[in-house]
């Protein structure tokens, strides 16, 4: 009997023993006797480094080494895991004389314990020539504090960057006459909205331990979401040759994109390269606020021109952002803020202008959403205050501009879409969310003001032409299978979700099915679990690896039926006559065969994938918000997600990935306030000032799947995590204005904001 896995929503693989604390993350499985490792950062923004005495550090007892600029590969390289060659400047050493962030570190301590370690610290004595720094990034470019002036900083690939005018690199793109296309609206509307650098908040900190195994390798167990870009970036910033580099990736507690970044990873592997002991380096949650990455801050400046009738002619979209002290992941996230936004208005001609700039802040990175988020904040915030010039209903000026299936979209990169159930996406969520029905605002019992707000979004699914994507398949000796992936599950369920693909191609139960964890001394190729890849990239070469296999299983069972394979099927029990149920081959006895007889082949499969077209997930989202008057303070009572990414391969799990998306989105509205001080010192670095949304602030949230088969995916799927970030801000926002009228520019929106605005309101109305 066949089993059917897509679409079903089974446990991850994994649950049983997350849930009962038996789970195996990096520190667990550290060598013994590691080396502890810890860091001396910079107190200063901008400076020299004149002078640096560590001798009195050597005087702790169980100190190893102190290591300083002047000890490290004269190399540069980037943290940035992209496939090489990466569009990430290369802009760092592992240590420098010029530290560039408060923050940044100045040396590395190793020590047989972690007392040892930050005694040893305190002894580092260390003379700084203290420079000017530029904290505000409206005031970065072109300013006379140059922030990498380094003869030997270099970029791979053009990216339009000057590091002489604080230029990381800068993007440009139109399509048709948007000067004409403006001069024929009936209205055009402008505003500049800002965004700030939040951070990924993961439950596990960065985290990397090192040691030489028995052959004298470098090995690295690492929380992170790219081991193979790990490998290469070590063996290149340690100048060792690839095959002596060996990274394992165990459990991992959470990235959401931060661990797209080698934080941790290079710093150790120094050390252990350095000693030749193991070591390990385990950030706090102070470091990982104050010196790891973020979202990249930004401001955008959106104009949008309309004809009376709703249809969206123009649109112009001009970013700044802040990149921070390094430059890793502001080339791809300058393309995604308006070329996974401006495509949702199908009839608009358009200008697209980013420009990302070097600060002496803590560096940019990767998080979900990867610029799309701000994008859609700002464009979709200037739709509804469209919408309402126009007196035309939000979700409906939305149905009348939106792409439909087999049409060009020219704003994301000339692709015809081959797939989209965004039309009933906002049909259904309007129907499911009494849209019509709830559009007045009404007053509360409790004298607040609840009304309600929507937006629409699209992402990808992978980086089409650049990621490769491999996978293995085992049929072992007693008729189970072993899936070999180099994608990093890191707490999204793609082991599961890959399990399932194979098996209903096999046929067969996915408890059939054991997915290994990454080792690149074993696992295939796989460019890691970043761009929203896993499960339409990784789970295409699972899907033709499942295949091959299938038909080596169904040649080898029918030679040994003596009947052609064309007349023959397989299931999970094994390999069956299509002309008479009493001819079978059970997978146990075929796959014992194969292993002893020398005259079979061990049966394997291999694969590779790399799209040539990145599948957009769409998204409808629907907030219901409560303002309360008095005080401004927002809260989000409903909300409403429903999303088309093609065939849900497993529903249970795409709703979690979506509720924690949409819970993610609301802090980016609400609460997540990252503030420097002017000379560059963060002020939230820790939960207590940095504010995430707890349980008590997560509303009721629904997940509806409308899903449109797309034909590049496995099964029909395309991607669902960061699609289903985006829509929160502008939905909330634009709820706030419907509630109480009050226009949101800046996130997060502050209820000290409303508040204020409120009162403006009643002095003009006085």
């Amino acid at each position: 009997m066949n089993e059917q896995s897509v679409g079903c929503s089974f446990p991850k693989k994994d649950a049983e023993a997350v849930t009962a604390g038996a789970a195996v993350y990096t520190d667990d499985i550290a060598p013994e006797h590691c080396l502890i490792i810890k860091l001396l950062r910079s107190p200063y923004a901008n400076a020299m480094i004149e002078s640096i005495d560590v001798s009195k550090a050597y005087e702790s007892e169980g100190v190893v080494c102190v290591l300083t600029w002047e000890d490290v590969p004269q190399i540069r390289f980037t943290y940035a895991g992209q496939c090489y060659p990466e569009s990430s400047p290369y802009d760092r050493y592992i240590l420098e004389n010029h530290v560039r962030y408060i923050g940044d570190p100045v040396a590395i301590v190793a020590a047989v314990t972690e007392k040892a370690a930050e005694t040893a610290l305190k002894k580092i004595k260390v003379k700084y020539k203290v420079m000017d720094a530029v904290a505000d990034f409206e005031k970065a470019l072109d300013s006379s504090v140059i922030i990498h002036s380094e003869p030997d900083y270099h970029n791979n690939v053009p990216i339009g960057g000057d590091p002489c005018r604080n230029l990381i690199c800068s993007h440009y793109s139109d399509y048709g006459d948007a000067d004409s296309a403006f001069e024929s609206c009936d209205v055009t509307l402008e505003d500049t909205f800002y965004t700030k650098a939040n951070a990924q908040a993961m439950m596990e900190t960065f985290r990397t331990c090192a040691y030489y195994d028995y052959q004298h390798r470098l090995t690295i167990i690492s929380s992170t979401q790219v081991p193979f870009h790990c490998r290469r970036i070590i063996a290149m910033a340690l100048n060792l040759p690839q095959s002596k580099v060996r990274v394992i990736k165990p459990r991992v507690g959470g990235g959401f994109g931060a661990k797209q970044s080698l934080v941790t990873e290079v710093i150790t592997a120094f050390v252990t390269n350095k000693t030749g002991r193991p070591s390990k380096l385990i950030l706090s949650r102070k470091d990982c606020f104050t010196a790891s990455n973020s979202r990249h801050q930004m401001r955008l400046h959106v104009k949008m021109g309309a004809t009376k009738d709703g249809i969206v002619r123009a649109i112009e979209l001009d970013v700044l952002a802040n990149g921070g002290a390094y430059g890793e992941q502001s080339y791809p996230t300058s393309l995604l803020v308006g070329h996974k936004t401006i495509p949702l208005y199908a009839h608009a001609a358009y200008k697209h202008k980013a420009e990302f700039v070097y600060t002496n802040l803590m560096p940019a990175g990767a998080y979900r959403g990867f610029g799309a988020t701000q994008g859609c904040y700002a464009v979709e915030t200037m739709a509804n205050r469209m919408a309402h010039v126009l007196g035309i209903d939000a979700a409906y000026f939305r149905i009348i501009n939106i792409p439909a299936a087999g049409e060009k979209m020219p704003a994301y990169f000339g692709d015809v879409l081959l797939s989209s159930k965004l039309k009933r996406c906002i049909e259904t969520g309007c129907q499911r969310f009494h849209w019509k029905e709830r559009c007045k605002p009404k007053e509360t019992e409790n004298g607040r003001i609840r009304a309600v707000g929507m937006a629409i979004t699209m992402q990808g699914s992978g980086v089409p032409m650049k990621d490769v994507c491999c996978a293995t398949i085992h049929l072992n000796d007693t008729g189970f299978y072993t899936l070999q992936i180099g994608a990093a599950d890191i707490g999204t369920g793609c082991d599961t979700v890959l399990s399932q693909i194979a098996a209903q191609v096999l046929e067969c139960s996915i408890n059939q099915i054991i997915p290994e964890g990454v080792d690149t001394d074993h696992s295939p190729y796989d460019k890691g679990s970043y761009a929203s890849s896993t499960t339409y990239v990784s789970g295409q070469a699972v899907m033709e690896a499942a295949l091959s296999l299938k038909e080596k299983i169904i040649q080898e069972g029918a030679a040994r039926l003596k009947i052609k394979a064309e007349d023959c099927w397989l299931d999970g029990q094994g390999v069956h006559s299509r002309n008479d149920e009493t001819i079978f081959i059970s997978l146990k006895d075929l796959s014992e065969q194969l292993v002893l007889k020398p005259d079979c082949d061990w049966l394997t499969a291999t694969a590779d994938h790399c799209c040539i077209y990145s599948a957009p997930p769409f998204m409808a989202g629907f907030a219901e918000v409560e303002v309360d008057r008095s005080t401004g303070k927002v809260l989000v009572t409903d909300f409403l997600g429903v999303i088309d990414c093609g065939t849900v391969i497993n529903p249970a799990l795409a709703c979690a990935q979506a509720q924690g998306g949409i819970v993610q989105g609301i802090g980016m509205a609400l609460y997540e306030d990252t503030e420097y001080t002017d000379t560059g010192k963060i002020r939230n670095n820790s939960f207590f000032q940095y504010r995430i949304p707890t349980r008590k602030d997560i509303p009721h949230i629904q997940i509806i799947f409308e899903p449109a088969y797309e034909p590049t995916g496995p099964f029909g799927a395309k991607s669902i995590g960061e699609v289903v970030i985006n829509t929160p801000c502008p939905a909330i926002t634009d709820a706030i204005y419907n509630a109480v009228g009050v226009t949101a520019s800046k996130l997060p929106v502050k209820a000290e904001d409303i508040w204020k605005s409120l009162n403006l309101q009643n002095k003009d109305n006085n």
